[in-house]
């Protein structure tokens, strides 16, 4: 897959459809590789006419990890003792840097989890690079919104496992923990998935300086309400990782926001629900 120099990081990305179509980009979530947006998906929104992207965030996947940085002690720049190494601002500058690699003027984002907190930032911060917005089972960063469930945040802390078949048994349980109670997947793609993340790239130290971001950057509610541009905010009823109420918030908090709640979607992207979310994001777009 290509790779680029942007905002001093080398980012690993690959590309769906026409170069020639309007650009959409797609920002995934705390620890999760540019590979959780399926391909199937990724040819589903470029066959509505978008030259689609995906990318690893820095410190995941085959982008540069910042090692050098050290790991935060994450409950340490949760109660404010210790800055965290980067913030979700410097995130959304390296998504600046990628249009910029890219030779994108402007584009749609679409954002899921972590990722939707990253196209807020990108809304609050660069609204002129933008065209469209979609944030994905995400929040605002108020802490009164959007909280985990004890067990899902159980499974999103947990040390990292020890060797492959560990890993691959941990991430089905989280994936079991914090999926799509409507649609279940089975057992065998959630180990396929595992695996080919596992060998794809892991690097658990990066997401704890991706979690300290994300504990360091406050609530972006007030900031929000003078975003305008189209925005939509796509989450499930179901989802104990980011609770709904992070979702609602999100859309209450954005002038003229859809509002997409989907029965029985936990914290992720089962592929019955493709269509429909897809279907939002087109529906956003066209509003630019």
């Amino acid at each position: 897959m290509p790779r680029v120099r942007a905002n001093g990081l080398e980012l690993e990305y690959d590309t769906f459809g026409d170069p020639a179509n309007p650009p959409l980009v797609l920002v995934m979530g705390l620890g999760a590789q540019m590979i959780t947006w399926e391909t199937g998906f990724c040819e589903l929104l470029a066959s509505h006419g978008f030259h689609v992207v995906r990318f690893d965030n820095r410190d995941v996947g085959l982008s540069s990890y910042l090692d050098e940085l050290g790991v935060p002690e994450v409950a340490a720049v949760a109660s404010g003792q210790v800055a965290a190494p980067y913030l979700l601002a410097d995130l959304a500058d390296d998504a600046v840097g990628l249009f910029d690699a890219l030779g994108f003027a402007k584009a749609h984002v679409v954002g899921a989890s972590m990722g939707g907190m990253i196209v807020q930032q990108l809304a609050i911060d660069h609204p002129e690079r933008l065209l469209s917005v979609t944030s994905i089972m995400s929040t605002t960063g108020d802490p009164s919104v959007g909280r985990p469930s004890p067990a899902a945040l159980a499974a999103l802390t947990r040390q990292p496992a020890a060797t492959r078949e560990e890993s691959i048994e941990q991430s089905v349980a989280a994936y079991r923990m914090t999926g799509s109670p409507g649609y279940p997947a089975t057992d065998e793609s959630l180990r396929e998935k595992a695996a080919r993340g596992y060998d794809r790239a892991l690097h658990p130290e990066g997401t704890f300086r991706q979690m300290a971001a994300v504990l360091a950057s406050g609530d972006r509610t007030e900031r929000l309400r003078d975003v305008r541009l189209p925005f939509a905010v796509v989450h499930g009823d179901a989802d104990p990782l980011v609770n709904v109420s992070g979702g609602k918030a999100t859309a209450a908090a954005v002038p003229d926001a859809e509002l997409v709640l989907l029965p029985g979607m936990g914290h992720d992207l089962p592929e019955p629900l493709w269509p429909e979310i897809v279907e939002t994001i087109v529906r956003t777009t066209a509003r630019a």
